[in-house]
């Protein structure tokens, strides 16, 4: 059993043979590890690698960093595509860009020959001053999973393990290692989970992380409940639980970490030390048949992964392409978002404005090497002002003084300093740094076509200043190609169509995770006293006006929608049934709207929020130009969770159907009638 095998050996037996059935391979591979050798794949070596086994030709499985893009600390320093960061990539409320996001990164990563991506995270936008908001989609369970899964999917259709983060309720830094993120049932079932269980069940992930923080009073690492019980025995996951790195520090033992299936631990050994493992299993504390099990999650990926392949049976890698450079730029067009647009200031007339002032702490400042853990180091990076530059060569003419200029552009916002949009801290403070808002002020006085372009992961207090600015972009941290993008959209080369995947609000008290100390940012335990009422779900229901609403997003064109149709009136059991509406482009250039559905429960004999998201569609259109856009909708999409009960419940009664261009801003209105 431990003879060491030569090269040759090796080849010959069966976990080697690709053709042979992957849980045999699993099983043959298994049986043959020794107990310390199953000690030994339980923790990672050198930060980002498994320990190999060379006996048996078992190659470390090497992870990097990050969601969008590789990083250089997890990578010997590659240069790779910065993609725009997860909160830009869903404003494009666009599906299939995400798919081919995840292809890309994925090819990058087995260019570096790597075999996972820890990526990507999909945790819920639960306070504006998450330091990592940035990193993550959106507030939206909805919107959320219909984002995440094509990412996992585009991952692994290239043979390389998306690794689902953080799993769960990591939705602060501040306190992240010792915080108990206190939850309700429903909240974990309708807001929290959701984006979780759909990469498992729609896109069969290989690889969720552990968080950092307890949740219910349990470390995440060590949550029997939520890794074994949910994770894998009610959804079905067949992969592998890696922690968070060092994230098992304070977890009560190693064989709590063990029975509750975390396979690996990482970046070192604490609780997974061979010595602990031993002890711990001496004593009758887990079994070997548990080990066994999760040791074989991580061996399935390996296998799944091409680790035991021939290189020409795994797909080949790329990076720094022109086809990931022109996706990153793509992805940025789409997800950079117009906030206002008074008096129709923008587009510009590239014959109209002849000298354009640009200022700001962001006009030319580089993005990508920041952040924390999402850090890219990329070949190049197109600031803002290079690509006005490049926009403008020739044509227009950017001056010193704003008083002499015919237009000012500042460029403010956030960057990923400690304090800002960073890993490991949450934000200092809502506002803008209070020397930016004295610059808007000023420079508005001088000039009253003044823009403001914000360059952030989350949103910011605009009152104050915004009420005197004519035109305002979110233009998010938007990859390598974020100044050419900004440029297009500035001078409509491309018509703006991205939506906002969280809503901004007026004053941060607005916001429900800041009633008080006890809901942010806790002490001990953080608690989640808004339940369900997360976002737009929140300032809907309690009729708080938000600056700008989820979904808002301005264009260049207008878009009308009429003629919805449900079709049936009523409907039982797990009856399906679909939704209609036209949209027409009545405006005079092409343009995409993103068409949002949302559903409300007329009445219910428990709380429910006003209106929740229950599909979206984008769709380009040409001037004149008209499309029906058809939604199908079920039993769960009229549900909610009833703890009574412990299961999804649609109650008897009315269900408004809502369409329109945001949450806020409902075009179209039918109704069903729902009978059990």
């Amino acid at each position: 059993m431990n003879k060491k095998l030569s090269n040759n050996e090796i080849k010959t037996l069966p976990f080697m043979d690709s053709n042979l059935d992957l849980e045999k391979r699993v099983e043959d591979l298994l049986r043959r590890l020794t107990l310390k050798e199953k000690f030994t794949l339980c923790s990672g070596k050198r930060s980002f690698y498994t320990k190999p086994i060379k006996r048996l030709g078992i190659k470390s499985f090497k992870m990097t960093d990050g969601p969008h893009g590789i990083g250089p600390h997890s990578s010997n320093n590659a240069e790779c595509t910065y993609f725009p960061t997860a909160i830009c990539r869903t404003a494009t409320w666009n599906p299939e860009l995400s798919e081919q996001f995840g292809v890309a990164l994925a090819q990058e990563v087995r260019d570096i020959e790597y075999h996972m991506i820890l990526g990507p995270g999909v945790n819920i936008h639960r306070t504006p001053l998450c330091g990592r908001n940035f990193e993550y989609q959106t507030e939206d369970p909805y919107l959320n999973k219909k984002m995440a899964v094509p990412v996992v999917r585009g991952v692994q259709s290239q043979k390389i393990a998306a690794c689902v983060k953080h799993y769960i309720c990591n939705n602060q830094e501040i306190n992240r290692f010792t915080v108990s993120s206190e939850v309700s049932e429903r909240a974990l079932q309708e807001i929290y989970l959701p984006a979780f269980e759909a990469t498992v069940r729609e896109a069969d992930a290989w690889s969720f992380m552990g968080c950092y923080n307890k949740v219910n009073g349990i470390y995440g690492c060590e949550h029997k409940n939520l890794i074994k019980e949910r994770l894998m025995e009610e959804w079905g996951f067949k992969g592998f639980v890696v922690s968070d790195w060092i994230a098992t520090a304070k977890t009560t033992s190693t064989e709590s970490c063990i029975n509750a299936g975390l396979t690996l631990e990482m970046p070192m050994p604490i609780k997974y030390k061979k010595k602990k493992l031993n002890q711990a299993l001496l004593e009758g504390k887990y079994t070997e048949e548990t080990l066994n099990e999760n040791i074989k999650r991580l061996l399935r990926i390996m296998f799944l992964t091409g680790l035991f392949d021939n290189e020409n049976a795994i797909p080949p890698g790329s990076r720094n392409t022109p086809k990931h450079q022109a996706l990153s730029r793509k992805i940025a067009e789409e997800g950079i978002v117009l906030l206002k647009n008074e008096d129709n200031l923008l587009p510009l007339n590239i014959d109209t404005f002849k000298k354009i002032k640009v200022i700001g702490p962001n006009a030319d400042k580089e993005m990508g090497e920041g952040g924390g853990s999402s850090q890219v180091r990329p070949p190049y990076e197109i600031t803002p002002l290079k690509g006005l530059k490049n926009k403008c060569r020739n044509k227009v003419q950017i001056v010193n003084s704003p008083s002499e200029a015919d237009l000012v552009i500042i460029f403010a916002g956030l960057n990923h300093e400690k304090g800002m949009d960073s890993e490991d801290s949450d934000r200092d403070s809502f506002d803008l740094p209070s020397e930016q808002i004295e610059l808007i002020k000023k420079t508005v006085q001088e000039n009253p076509k003044t823009i403001v372009i914000l360059i952030s992961g989350s949103p910011i207090n605009m009152v104050g200043w915004i009420e005197n600015i004519p035109a305002v972009i979110e233009a998010w941290y938007a990859g390598q190609e974020a100044g050419n993008a900004i440029a297009d959209i500035l001078f409509g080369d491309v018509n703006p169509s991205g939506k906002l995947p969280i809503t901004f609000p007026k004053k941060l008290s607005d916001s429900p995770a800041h009633v008080s100390t006890r809901t942010y940012p806790g002490n001990e335990k953080v608690y989640y006293d808004e339940g369900i009422f997360v976002g737009y779900r929140h300032f809907d229901t309690k009729n708080i006006e938000p600056l700008f609403p989820f979904g808002h997003g301005l264009s260049y064109t207008t878009f009308s929608y009429d003629n919805l149709k449900i079709d049936r009136k009523t409907i039982s059991g797990d009856d399906k049934f679909t939704v209609s509406v036209d949209i027409t482009n009545s405006g005079d250039r092409a343009g995409a709207e993103v068409v949002q559905l949302y559903v409300q429960d007329v009445e219910c004999s428990v709380e429910r929020p006003l209106k929740e998201l229950k599909g979206f569609k984008k769709v380009q259109l040409d001037s004149g130009e008209k499309k029906t856009i058809v939604f199908e909708l079920e039993k769960k999409d009229l549900s909610f969770f009833d703890e009574k009960t412990s299961c999804w419940k649609a109650e008897n009664g009315s269900f408004n159907i809502l369409v329109g261009s945001s949450s806020k801003d409902i075009h179209q209105k039918g109704e069903i009638e729902y009978i059990e």
